[in-house]
């Protein structure tokens, strides 16, 4: 049975038919008409409007910041264009950074692990005397090597040996001073050898006036042998030397002033030879005495001694009329660390890391020099600064009272002196080549030193 069922006039397909005939007519005109519209809209728009060109560009062109690193090349046009060849001004902290630089005081620091070691060994350094090659006379720990000076509140860079000689290219240094401003010297020397091979043009008799030359950068480098910047005569007794000196403080030794003129840098030090009996003159009189005890002559003690000593070096720099180019730098005093006895008794310096810190006594006489030194140079400076004299200070005073474990001890070349140890002079390569770190500092700044 089927059951019928009426249609209704919502589903009548007779009539759905229709009425989709006739929206679909009216959609066609609405259609035609909006297309229509728009063209015609489209073309007044394109036929008469005049854009602005610089509103455009405003729209198009990136900010500030991307316009002074722009990409290497773009096809589509950029106004204005980057000034070619003018890198933007360095950022503010880089400045404020430089500034810390300048202002720091490098003698403030501690002695930091650094595992890339030395610039050069004792086999790249082929100047190395045997006196101060102590891998070569059986020194086998290492670790003294891998230190290097960190000043507080600053970063004091490796030694740059193509930097150095850039610097001081077409100029003379002089190291003016004992065995120890030699050390110095040898240790710059092994650190300028790793860019440039220099020529060794000068040697006196008794190998202590040295010149070396670096041809391609026209630099000349010479050590100049003084035991006291002033003339110290030693007492001769039945034709035998005693060790005694009698030392004029206002009689300049004329051995390294007599070219001093020719110099641009001199680096002037001294202090090992201060330590023995000394009789103090000034204008041929006895003012007093070093380590003389001795009931009719003063005992002046050794601040005393140094102070008149660099005062009367420096003056004579100062008044040299034909030095005026002359860069002055004084190297404070390097401390000797025998221990259980003294240089000829037994002394020793067997210790194979720094000092920390706290280890490090605050006072005594190593301080006292150091400081009196300092003082001079900051009264040759003040007294020098309307000549435009430049003056200047390697501190390194503190630096190497922590370094115990830098010296030769018994590894070194002491034919004829055996049993004795050296814990005076340092070992190269060594903690000494910190000194050159702080040289090259300084030489870098040298337009602050007056």
């Amino acid at each position: 049975m089927t059951i019928g069922v009426k249609a209704s006039p919502l589903f009548n397909p007779a009539l759905q038919r229709s009425e989709r005939s006739v929206v679909g007519k009216r959609i066609t005109r609405f259609s035609i008409w909006a297309i229509s519209a728009t063209a015609a809209f489209t073309f007044f728009v394109l036929y008469f409007s005049q854009p602005n060109t610089s509103d455009v560009v405003a729209v198009v062109v990136a900010p500030q910041k991307k316009l002074l690193q722009p990409p290497p090349h773009r096809d589509d046009h950029q106004y204005p264009p980057p000034i070619p060849n003018i890198p933007p001004p360095p950022p503010k902290e880089e400045e404020e950074k430089e500034e810390e630089e300048v202002e720091c005081e490098v003698w403030k620091g501690a002695w930091v692990w650094d595992r890339r070691g030395p610039s050069y060994t004792n086999s790249s350094c082929l100047t190395i005397p045997d006196s101060k090659n102590c891998g070569k006379h059986g020194r086998e720990d290492t670790e003294f090597l891998h230190w290097r000076w960190k000043p507080e509140g600053c970063d004091l860079p490796r030694f740059d040996a193509s930097a150095f000689l850039e610097v001081v290219r077409g100029k003379k240094m002089a190291f003016v001073g004992d065995s120890v401003a030699r050390n110095q010297m040898e240790s710059l020397l092994c650190l300028l050898s790793q860019a440039e091979s220099p020529t060794d043009i000068y040697k006196d008799e008794e190998d202590r006036f040295r010149t070396w030359y670096f041809p391609s950068h026209d630099f000349t480098l010479l050590v100049l042998w003084t035991k006291f910047l002033v003339v110290g005569v030693e007492r001769v007794v039945n034709g035998s030397n005693t060790g005694v000196f009698d030392v004029h403080l206002d009689q300049i030794d004329t051995q390294w002033t007599q070219d001093l003129h020719l110099y641009d840098y001199v680096v002037v030090s001294d202090g090992h030879w201060f330590f023995r009996k000394l009789y103090l003159h000034q204008k041929n009189t006895l003012v007093g005495c070093v380590f003389c005890s001795e009931p009719n002559v003063t005992e002046v003690g050794l601040s005393f001694a140094f102070t008149h000593v660099f005062r009367a070096a420096l003056k004579y720099i100062l008044e040299c009329d034909e030095c005026g180019r002359l860069v002055t730098l004084v190297r404070t005093f390097s401390p000797a660390h025998f221990e259980a006895g003294t240089w000829n008794d037994g002394g020793r310096c067997n210790r194979t890391r720094p000092y920390r810190g706290r280890e490090v006594r605050s006072g005594g006489t190593e301080w006292d020099i150091s400081r009196a030194q300092v003082a001079e140079v900051v009264r040759a400076r003040e007294e020098g600064r309307g000549k435009g004299r430049k003056f200047g200070v390697l501190d390194v005073t503190k630096a190497m009272m922590m370094r115990p474990d830098g010296h030769p001890n018994s590894h070194w070349n002491n034919q004829g002196m055996e049993g004795y140890n050296d814990c005076v002079h340092w070992c190269l390569p060594g903690p000494i080549d910190a000194w050159n770190d702080l040289l090259l500092a300084m030489v870098k700044k040298e337009k602050s030193l007056n």
